[in-house]
């Protein structure tokens, strides 16, 4: 196995009260809802100096597309409620060019939310071109969860 994530990240424990993992995405936190991003929480992340949320379409033609990116959210926070994100945390641009969260589409796809852990925080501005950001995200994880949505319900 070349290239990836090292094998020594201790793993965060990632879940929504609104789906488990490997179940759809509730309709309302699609581009056909109108509720925005899904309540999230997660465990593990003791010890980091910040945190990242990164959610993607790994199973688009195109790659993986980006659907958010919120990052320097506090070391201390454990979850993210519906439609808001973490004071003090700054988002970065999307696949589609956008800041903050786009609405997945594809109903077919899977959706993944992972949170990683940071021995940093990123010294990026809010709207960082997702190169950037998602390269910073990843020279700095100490840790790493996920919660995948199968499709869209």
């Amino acid at each position: 196995m070349g290239g990836g994530s090292p094998a020594n990240l201790d793993v965060i424990s990632v879940s929504s009260p609104q789906f488990r993992d490997g179940d759809p995405l509730p309709y309302g936190y699609s581009c056909n809802g109108l509720v925005g991003n899904p309540p999230l929480r997660w465990s593990g992340t003791s010890g980091a100096k910040s945190v990242a949320l990164v959610v993607d379409d790994n199973d688009s033609n195109n790659g993986a597309e980006v659907h958010w990116v919120v990052f320097n959210i506090d070391p201390d926070t454990t979850e993210l409620g519906e439609n808001t994100v973490p004071r003090g945390s700054r988002q970065g641009t999307t696949t589609s060019g956008k800041v903050g969260y786009v609405p997945p589409c594809r109903p077919a796809d899977s959706y993944r939310f992972t949170v990683y852990a940071l021995d940093a925080k990123l010294d990026l501005p809010a709207g960082a071109p997702l190169s950037e950001t998602l390269e910073r995200i990843a020279a700095h994880t100490i840790a790493r969860g996920r919660l995948t949505a199968t499709n869209i319900q």
